[in-house]
């Protein structure tokens, strides 16, 4: 049984780049996303797990607030070089 991480947005925004996809592999703190807020800062979103995207729920252009989930990992429990 895997587990599931949810990925939410840090902040307000347009979503300005998607760098996955469903069914890719990530790394633990591999950029995700990319956000641009209303004041024009870009925001990284990345996440301190690794696995499998389940599910995207975003794509270019999108606007997003903060705390809505943007994709869906299944988390991978085997021990990396850096765990």
């Amino acid at each position: 049984m895997g587990y599931y991480r949810i990925i939410d947005s840090l902040a307000d925004g347009i979503v300005e780049e998607v760098f996955i996809k469903e069914g890719s592999f990530v790394y633990e703190w591999e950029p995700l996303f990319l956000i641009k807020t209303p004041n024009g800062t870009i925001r990284k979103v990345e996440q301190g797990v690794s696995g499998i995207i389940s599910r995207v729920n975003v794509k270019p252009g999108d606007n997003v607030f903060s705390m809505m989930t943007l994709a869906v990992i299944e988390e991978d429990l085997l021990p990396s070089g850096c765990d």
